[in-house]
């Protein structure tokens, strides 16, 4: 896929503004000094920072994409979404405010990311390919190796599920106009990650891959605005709705298609792990993140920010959606038919 490269570079950038406009503006909202503060902070209450998180998550597939799942592009995602995210912290403790702050966290990011894609593109280069060194090769020129298939199929159902945390995000009053706007353009950004890597993975990119490509983007999209237009606490079903179509979607993306048409009943069996399997993985890790190994209260402390109070939890819930995200792409990120049973 040759618009893999500028795509996944273009939706990353998207996402380094997304991150640097959630610590500016939306940060200070979830705080006690904003104007929908609950000085006993609730579940729920820096939903801000899981949109930032998240949109780092975004950067991070992004450059899986633009690097078309090669190993060493995706291995420094996984570094620079880390480092990213250390540095989220360091920089909520600073409590930037104002549209100079966005401007300049915009800027930093994106050169950021350039400096690293300029870098990965020199290497890339400076290493020979397979044919040129008289590799055999059993794909045609241009398609993703098997490895590399697996890479961004794997990058496709994370962003999948980070879409339905994306989407379902709620906060203790729900009353924040800026929640839904964050939230929308979180779950949207993802939603072209997911199409665009599942795209990639595949085999070849025919017309009718793009054309399914194009229709699952679509009702993805109306997916996201139909579950925040559901009350909150009542978005269950309907989140279950969209993981189902976005995931069973990407699976017949990026899967092989012998004899020109996908192999239904494996399919079937995707759909039915698509729609049980990302509630599942939420819940154990919901559950084991704030009782087990309680994360999101060191975040908080580390960011400066007033504890969550004791009767409630400090659930981070991106990282819930990463993990339960990394969980299902052990399931479906298994694109080449002679690599299933």
């Amino acid at each position: 896929m040759r618009t893999a490269r500028p795509v996944g570079l273009l939706l990353s950038a998207t996402a380094v503004v997304l991150w640097a406009f959630g610590v500016t503006v939306l940060q200070p909202l979830t705080e006690p000094i904003g104007p929908w503060s609950e000085r006993l902070l609730g579940n729920n209450a820096y939903w801000a920072r899981d949109l930032r998180f998240m949109a780092i998550m975004a950067v991070a597939v992004g450059l899986v994409l633009a690097g078309r799942g090669q190993v060493r592009w995706s291995r420094w995602a996984v570094l620079l979404g880390g480092c990213w995210v250390a540095a989220d912290v360091a920089i909520d403790r600073l409590d930037p405010v104002g549209v100079r702050a966005t401007v300049l966290l915009a800027v930093g990011g994106c050169a950021v990311l350039g400096a690293l894609a300029a870098t990965l593109s020199w290497l890339e280069h400076r290493a020979p390919s397979a044919v040129e060194r008289g590799a055999p090769s059993t794909v045609e020129r241009g398609a993703p190796e098997a490895a590399e298939r697996k890479t961004l199929t794997g990058a496709a159902c994370v962003a999948g599920v980070l879409t339905l945390v994306a989407a379902g995000i709620e906060s203790p009053t729900d009353r924040e106009p800026e929640l839904n706007q964050g939230a929308l353009a979180t779950a949207a950004l993802l939603v072209i990650l997911a199409v665009g890597a599942a795209l990639a993975a595949a085999p070849a990119r025919t017309r009718a891959r793009v054309g399914l490509a194009a229709g699952l983007a679509v009702a993805a999209l109306v997916g996201v605005g139909l579950v925040r237009a559901v009350a909150p606490g009542t978005r269950l079903l309907s989140e279950v709705a969209l993981g189902a179509v976005l995931l069973t979607g990407i699976t017949l993306l990026a899967w092989d298609w012998p004899g020109g048409r996908p192999i239904w009943r494996h399919h079937a069996l995707a759909a039915l792990a698509a729609s049980l399997g990302p509630v599942a993985f939420l819940l154990v890790t919901a559950i084991s993140t704030t009782m087990l190994l309680p994360i999101g209260a060191p975040f908080t402390a580390l960011a400066g920010n007033i504890p969550i109070n004791a009767a409630d939890s400090d659930l981070l819930v991106s990282l819930c959606g990463l993990l339960s995200g990394l969980a299902m792409a052990l399931l479906l990120a298994r694109p080449a038919v002679n690599a299933r049973r």
